[in-house]
Parts: C-alpha cells; sequence; structure tokens
C-alpha cells in the first residue's frame, strides 16, 4: 500500500524498478549458467583429463558470463538509485506543495522540528528501502524460483530440500520483523521529539536566557539524547540477531543439500557434473533471501518515516485545490459573503466563531475590530481558505467558496498577517516573494507606499542588505514595514491586512493610510485593527464579541449608539493616547 502511494505520481519511477527488477532477473538467469559452465569444466579438466585448450571455449564464455553478471548487478544497482533519487525528489516537492495548501493553521499544530525533520531526513531515509529492499522483494520472490526449477530438473531431491528449508527464513524473519517495526517506530519517535524539541529551544533561546534557564535545557537534550541512543542500540541489537538467524539457517540448509549430494555421489547415484551444479546453485539459492533480511533492517527507518510522509500527503486541505467549478473569475472580484459562519477547531469544545453573517462590498474598506480572542483572526483564516468553516458558507459572487480552485482564490488576496515572517535573504529577494518578476521600479514604489524605502536605503547596501531568520537585525516596525511592502506589491484585488499599524510611529501610519486610501479606489482592502484614524476611515465596520458579529456599520453612525464599538473606541484612545 506504500508503495502505491509514493509511486503514484512517478511514471519514470516506476519504469526504472520494473528495470531494476528485470537486471536483477536477469543477473538470477546468468548465475545458473554461470554454475552450468563452471561444473562442466571442472568435470571436464579434473574427471576427464581434458587439456585446458579442449575447454578454452568454455572458459572463453565462463568469463563473458562473469563479466555480463557483474554488468548485471552493477546496472540493477545504478537503476535503484535512480528510482530512489526521482522518488525522493518528487515525495519531498509534494510534501511541500501539500504543506503550502494546507496552510499555516495546519502548522502552528504541528512541531517545526518534526515537519522539517520529515521533510529532510524522512524522505532521506527512503533511499534505503526504495533501492535496496524493495527491488530485493522481487528479486527474492522470482530468483530462487528460476534457481529451484533447473535444482528439479538436475537433482529432484536436493530441489525438495530447498523447497521445504527455504519458507523458514521468512517465517523467523516474520518473527523478528514484528519487534524490529516497534523499535523503528520508538526511535523514529524519539528522533522527531529531539529534533522538535532542540528547534524550539533555539528559536525560544533569547527567552530562555531572560529567564536563566537556558541551561537546564542541556540536561532535557541530554535524557532525550540518551534515549534516542537507547532506541539505536535495541535496533542495532535486533538486526545483529536477525543477521545471525539468517546466516545460521543457510549455513545449515546449504550443509544439509551438501551431506545429501555427498552421500548420493559416494553411492553413485548422482553424477559429479550434477552434484557440483547443484552444490555451486544452493548458496545462489538461499543469498536472495538472505539479502532481503538484511535490507528489510536497512530499510525500516524509510518504512516508519514513509508513514509520516503519508499522513501529511492523506491530510485533506480546507478547500479544493483542483475541484473545477462554474465560477466566472473576473478581473474585478464582486461580493463577499458570509451566510451564517460558524467555526469549531478540530470540531470539538466551544465554537470560535458563531452566526457570524455580513457583506464585503468591492472597492470599499471593511474594518474588523473587537478584543483579543474575539475570533477576528479566525475570520481571516476562513477568508483565505486556510480552514472551512463547520457550519454556514462563505460566497464570492454567490458562488461557494469551496467550490472556488483554491490556488486562484488566493492570488486575488494579498495578505499581511499580525506576526508576518522574513526569510533570511536579502530585503529584495524578502519584497520579491510577493511578485517574483516584478521591476525593481515597482518594488520600490511599494516600499515608499508602506513607508519602508527611506530607512532600506540607510542600510549601506539598500534593497541587496541581508536579513536574518524571522527578520534578525531590523526593528518590529521596520519588519511590519516590509511585510506590508511585500502586500503592496502583489498588487491584488483583495488587500488583507492584520494590525497593519500596530507597530508604526504616527508618521509612517500616516503614510500607510495614505496608501490604503488610494488602494480602495479600485481594490477591497479588509483591515482587522485597533488604531482609530485606519477604523474611522473604513466603509463599513463589524464589530466582533464572543465569536459574531454584534454591530455593524460606519464609525459616525456606532459612536452615536451605546455599545460594545464605543467601549473599544475609548479603550484604544485611551491606551494609545489617541482622541476618540
Amino acid at each position: 500500500m506504500m508503495d502505491r502511494k509514493l509511486f503514484i505520481h512517478v511514471k519514470s519511477a516506476r519504469t526504472l524498478l520494473i528495470f531494476t527488477v528485470s537486471i536483477g532477473l536477469a543477473g538470477g538467469f546468468l548465475a545458473v549458467v554461470q554454475a552450468r559452465y563452471l561444473a562442466e569444466i571442472v568435470t571436464q579438466v579434473f574427471l576427464r583429463h581434458v587439456p585446458l585448450s579442449g575447454v578454452s571455449t568454455a572458459l572463453g564464455l565462463l568469463l563473458l558470463v562473469v563479466v555480463l553478471r557483474a554488468i548485471a548487478a552493477f546496472g540493477s544497482e545504478a537503476a535503484a538509485g535512480q528510482v530512489a533519487a526521482k522518488v525522493k525528489s518528487d515525495v519531498r516537492e509534494r510534501v511541500l506543495q501539500h504543506l503550502a495548501i494546507l496552510g499555516p493553521t495546519y502548522i502552528k499544530r504541528e512541531k517545526g522540528g518534526e515537519i522539517a525533520l520529515t521533510i529532510v531526513d524522512g524522505v532521506e531515509a527512503l533511499e534505503p528501502y526504495l533501492a535496496r529492499y524493495l527491488p530485493q522483494v522481487a528479486l527474492s520472490a522470482f530468483v530462487p524460483l528460476t534457481i529451484l526449477a533447473f535444482v528439479f530438473w538436475n537433482d529432484p531431491l536436493s530441489g525438495v530440500i530447498l523447497a521445504v528449508t527455504a519458507p523458514l527464513i521468512p517465517f523467523f524473519m516474520i518473527l523478528i520483523g514484528k519487534g524490529a517495526q516497534a523499535v523503528s517506530d520508538r526511535q523514529w519517535k524519539t528522533l522527531s521529539l529531539l529534533s522538535a524539541h532542540f528547534v524550539d529551544v533555539l528559536q525560544g533561546l533569547k527567552t530562555l536566557k531572560i529567564f536563566g534557564r537556558s541551561r537546564d535545557q542541556i540536561e532535557v537534550i541530554a535524557r532525550i539524547s540518551n534515549d534516542y541512543r537507547v532506541a539505536t542500540m535495541s535496533s542495532l541489537r535486533i538486526a545483529f540477531l536477525s543477521a545471525l538467524v539468517l546466516e545460521l539457517l543457510t549455513t545449515l540448509s546449504t550443509a544439509i543439500v551438501a551431506v545429501t549430494i555427498g552421500l548420493r555421489l559416494i553411492a553413485g547415484d548422482l553424477s559429479f557434473s550434477h552434484a557440483f551444479f547443484v552444490l555451486i546453485l544452493a548458496p545462489e539459492f538461499y543469498l536472495p533471501i538472505r539479502l532481503l533480511g538484511t535490507q528489510y533492517h536497512v530499510g525500516r527507518d524509510g518504512v516508519t518515516a514513509a508513514k509520516r510522509i503519508i499522513e501529511i500527503l492523506e491530510m485533506a486541505p480546507p478547500l479544493s485545490e483542483h475541484k473545477q467549478t462554474t465560477l466566472r473569475k473576473p478581473n474585478v472580484l464582486g461580493r463577499m459573503a458570509f451566510d451564517r459562519v460558524g467555526y469549531t477547531y478540530a470540531g470539538i469544545g466551544p465554537a470560535t466563531l458563531h452566526d457570524v453573517t455580513f457583506v464585503a462590498e468591492p472597492r470599499q474598506m471593511l474594518a474588523i475590530v473587537g478584543a483579543s480572542g474575539a475570533g477576528k483572526t479566525t475570520l481571516a483564516d476562513l477568508l483565505l481558505g486556510f480552514i472551512q468553516p463547520t457550519e454556514g458558507r462563505i460566497l464570492i459572487d454567490g458562488t461557494h467558496l469551496q467550490d472556488v480552485p483554491l490556488g486562484w482564490w488566493r492570488e486575488q488576496i494579498a495578505w499581511m498577517p499580525q506576526r508576518p515572517h522574513l526569510f533570511f535573504g536579502t530585503i529584495a529577494d524578502n519584497l520579491k516573494l510577493a511578485k517574483p518578476h516584478c521591476s525593481d521600479g515597482e518594488m520600490i514604489a511599494a516600499a515608499r507606499k508602506a513607508g519602508a524605502d527611506e530607512f532600506i536605503r540607510s542600510f549601506s547596501e539598500g534593497y541587496q542588505t541581508f536579513v536574518g531568520e524571522n527578520g534578525g537585525r531590523l526593528s518590529g516596525g521596520q519588519l511590519q514595514r516590509i511585510a506590508l511592502a511585500r502586500a503592496f506589491l502583489k498588487d491584488s484585488e483583495i488587500l488583507l491586512l492584520d494590525e497593519p499599524t500596530s507597530q508604526l510611529d504616527a508618521e509612517t501610519e500616516w503614510i500607510v493610510q495614505g496608501a490604503l486610501r488610494q488602494f480602495r479606489q479600485n481594490r477591497t482592502v479588509i483591515v482587522i485593527a485597533h488604531r482609530i484614524h485606519t477604523i474611522e476611515r473604513a466603509d463599513q465596520i463589524l464589530v466582533m464579541q464572543e465569536g459574531t458579529v454584534t454591530q455593524m456599520g460606519k464609525h459616525r453612525d456606532l459612536m452615536r449608539e451605546p455599545g460594545r464599538y464605543r467601549e473599544l473606541v475609548l479603550a484604544y484612545s485611551k491606551s494609545s493616547g489617541e482622541g476618540a
């Protein structure tokens, strides 16, 4: 089942896998031919005293078979390596694409270190499984059968011994494999925990230093590392035990064949040529099965990692990525409507949102306000398709959002989250994430609208200045302005901003407000905001409280009536020193 899911989209890899097995089968047949020539040459030279010149042709053919068998072994290994490389590349790309489709809501529920381990080491661990174990499964089934047919043809009794003893090896492999699977799962789980904890410690090192708790983590990491060491040694112990059992079984089985052949050869019931031929083939018969046991343990980590990879790939996206729709894709989007929308995280517990109903008209500015935990960010996640409503509908021009192609829909939205992220690279690289093929003029114009151009030019390298992961070396306000410039640069039909001016000074906020006023002339702007200067200029304001919309209207109208909006405005004014 796992094999099919890994290979389902890699036709070239499936072809290479078939080619790999075919070469391996050819190698098995060549082993039979090699044994036949060797048995004939030994019989002719040592028993019949034929000079070497008389068997020169046979010697030449034997040498050719040996060379062909070596080429087959090399070709099979090379093709298997290509299979693994193609599948690893495809799987890693699919996992990253699927994580992008699942969105940040799914990522936030997972451990960052564990996800990174799965994408890097987990996919890499597939190579032994794909390149060695998987081809060996087919070879261990077909090569022994081919050899067994020739053995039966030459010596039926030896064929019976081989047929009876061969199943003992898979039987013991299964018994040992059950224990190996549990140990391998525990080993991978411990490694995932270690990776996740180590990444969390690195990301929170500043906080740990401030509170004087950084050195305590040394003991935690040491304990997890020791657990991983114990699990690894347990896995190795089982692997060595398995190798011992397999070697013992194959040695005893080969010895039984050799003893019976020797007794019958002495009694004159079997010719030397046939006896020597069967004796040479006996180890070759057990070799693929023995190698299967060895490769089973080598590829065990890949099987465990594949379970986690498939788990991620089978996670259903909140909206369909490829679903066809009758929705027209106009140049300017129309109305966005929430119709009695509700959402409950993980489908359990109290509802985060319930009975949310409103309409966002095109080319207008909608402001969403409310206390922390009121459901504002959840509302944005629903609109972006990161999560799906548990009840109600979100309509785009009258079409259900679930019937809209997710990729196209996200292209229509430029989003600036509450905690924007910058990647390691230049400022220009981070800006061009929104529009990779934009000109420098477009990039600079977007930075000016966000009030970022001046401070960027103050750096010695300007837009080519390198910033660290998550905006290292930048202040909170500078990071926010770059993220805002990135949203402006995308120039989408909908601009969705979560607290766009929370860390800006008054002068920069005024610049951004001017840019927003310009944008709303031909774009739909949705702002989650606390600043009064942002709220009061909105065409429509939604007031959220405890997961639902309690008030709706313009700033002036809402200020005339008592209610939650007046309380929020007065609280914002008092905390920021602004006037209502």
